[in-house]
């Protein structure tokens, strides 16, 4: 598998693992809530063929630190990619972003200056309100949640994530996604994550969208059931470009239809353009 995290960056957050490959101009991944950067691994082969790519763990997911007390919220993530850039040292990287990755990289762009060659933006949290009745319960309760046992704890990030999805993926992957959250770091983490969110976050930034300084491109798994196409639509109209339905696709296209996501942003002007013929 070319997916892997071995590297570290000690950031502002904490530590954050990473990984890298490929040639060509630089590609940058932004995962999502409750995922890690191994939710890319089944396109990571086909864009390394076009791009250096670059993916992290972002704080409190994954392989990245996992500390008691830790502020992994929005406006946190936003900053630590802006530093993540800054260890790579990338200028202008183009950037593809998935579910709170789009508000993360927004917020980078829109609020903290960061260029970007392009930005590719799929199924993303990016307008208030947002969150499930679910998501707004646990947030309301996290003391409730965290002693819960293991068992009962591990059933329900499954179940959580399996709520996103529309169409099977291998169960090796379903375990990969689990995995993190079911030590008794990830345990914590987990629940935190609900705690520190925050409409204001994404609303910081709602009125400076038309403002975004380089291509942008929504792609949108037509059957999300998370975030619903239409909100994709409201996004796609306040930038003011078109929204690219995936067909058949949930709120994880990456991984539940990874050929037609790639062959979808081939067929999309300037989309990722040196993924043409690859």
């Amino acid at each position: 598998m070319l997916w892997n995290v071995n590297r570290k960056c000690e950031t502002s957050a904490g530590m954050v693992a990473w990984g890298s490959a490929g040639k060509g101009p630089p590609l940058v991944l932004a995962h999502g809530w409750p995922w890690s950067s191994f939710s890319w691994h089944r396109i990571l082969l086909t864009l390394s063929h076009a791009y250096t790519v670059y993916w992290y763990d972002m704080p409190g997911f994954g392989r990245s630190a996992k500390d008691a007390g830790q502020a992994t919220g929005l406006d946190v993530q936003g900053l630590v990619f802006k530093e993540m850039l800054v260890h790579w040292m990338l200028d202008a990287p183009h950037v593809l972003a998935h579910d709170f990755g789009g508000a993360v990289t927004l917020r980078a762009h829109l609020l903290h200056d960061v260029a970007y060659s392009s930005l590719t933006l799929m199924n993303v949290v990016a307008l208030s309100p947002w969150g499930s009745e679910f998501f707004d319960h646990v947030g309301r309760h996290v003391d409730a949640f965290q002693p819960l046992p293991p068992h009962i704890h591990a059933a329900i990030v499954e179940a959580y994530i399996k709520g996103a999805l529309v169409n099977e993926i291998d169960a090796s992957d379903l375990r990969e996604l689990v995995s993190p959250w079911l030590t008794p770091e990830g345990h914590q983490s987990f629940y935190r994550q609900f705690a520190q969110a925050d409409d204001a976050f994404t609303d910081e930034f709602a009125e400076k969208l038309k403002e975004i300084a380089c291509p942008v491109t929504i792609i949108w798994g037509e059957r999300d059931p998370w975030i619903p196409i239409e909100r994709g639509h409201l996004l796609a109209g306040r930038i003011g470009v078109p929204l690219h339905p995936l067909k058949g696709a949930g709120h994880l296209p990456q991984m539940e239809a990874p050929r037609d996501l790639i062959d979808l942003i081939i067929s999309i002007p300037d989309a990722l353009p040196e993924l043409e013929g690859n």
